[in-house]
């Protein structure tokens, strides 16, 4: 099976995240995290949502769009522990087309990156 993400075969790109293997840096996980969405994988998604800004919990399921596709725009190291990636993710809804073009933050804490949030650009 092609990964949602765009990259390999899943098995060699998001699913290793997804069943437990930490990604190696904030693009990865961007990657995982929006792999998850399409898989509705929702507790991959809170456990890399910051504790600052994690919700209490997600409702994928009554989720009625269609995830497209996703292109990373810039990935941007700003320390070790710190780095910011701006995507665009296709989607259908309702049968008309969207886009979610975000530029989202993402820390490191204990060697383990984790989404803060993002600015809709």
């Amino acid at each position: 099976m092609a990964c949602p993400c765009g990259g390999k075969e899943y098995a060699a790109c998001c699913e290793p995240c997804h069943r437990g293997l930490h990604a190696p840096d904030a693009q990865r996980l961007m990657r995982a995290r929006y792999s998850a969405y399409v898989l509705k994988l929702e507790d991959y998604l809170l456990a890399t949502w910051h504790a600052s800004t994690r919700p209490a919990n997600l409702d994928l399921s009554s989720d009625a769009g269609k995830w497209l596709g996703l292109e990373v725009k810039c990935f941007e190291v700003q320390s070790a522990d710190a780095a910011t990636v701006e995507f665009v993710a296709r989607y259908k809804l309702a049968g008309r087309a969207q886009r979610l073009h975000e530029l989202s933050r993402f820390v490191r804490e204990e060697g383990r990156w984790f989404y803060v949030d993002g600015d809709f650009l």
